[in-house]
């Protein structure tokens, strides 16, 4: 391999270690703002009638029973209450924080399959 296919070479896996870096660090950021909602949970709205009236509530689903409940057991929904309740917004932001990290993870398994072409074994660059 020539001097500049080198140089050409450790500026492109140089720039890819820092942009990996920067994704972990920004992953960390977001863990550390707060709890991250569950896997396969999705927040949804409900409406719900009284006598007179009818009401909107939120609950958290997911896809399994993973949330205690009172008697002791399992349950697929977590109930949240009414928009803007402090349960309802922890919950919005949980999930916030789990969009993001999720869209930072691909980004992140994007980076390292690229580091793979600079660096894999069967890189035609590292034959020349």
């Amino acid at each position: 391999m020539t001097q500049k296919a080198n140089q050409d070479l450790e500026c492109r896996a140089e720039r890819l270690a820092d942009s990996l870096k920067t994704l972990q660090l920004k992953m960390e950021l977001i863990k550390q703002e707060g709890k991250i909602a569950p896997p396969c949970c999705c927040i949804l709205r409900y409406q719900a009638r009284g006598k007179s009236q009818t009401y909107w509530y939120y609950k958290l689903q997911a896809t399994e029973k993973i949330f205690p409940t009172k008697t002791g057991g399992l349950s697929k929904y977590k109930h949240l209450g009414v928009s803007g309740s402090p349960a309802h917004v922890e919950a919005v932001m949980q999930m916030s924080r789990r969009t993001q990290l999720e869209a930072l993870g691909r980004s992140f398994d994007a980076l390292m399959d690229s580091w793979s072409d600079v660096y894999g074994s069967n890189n035609k660059e590292s034959n020349v």
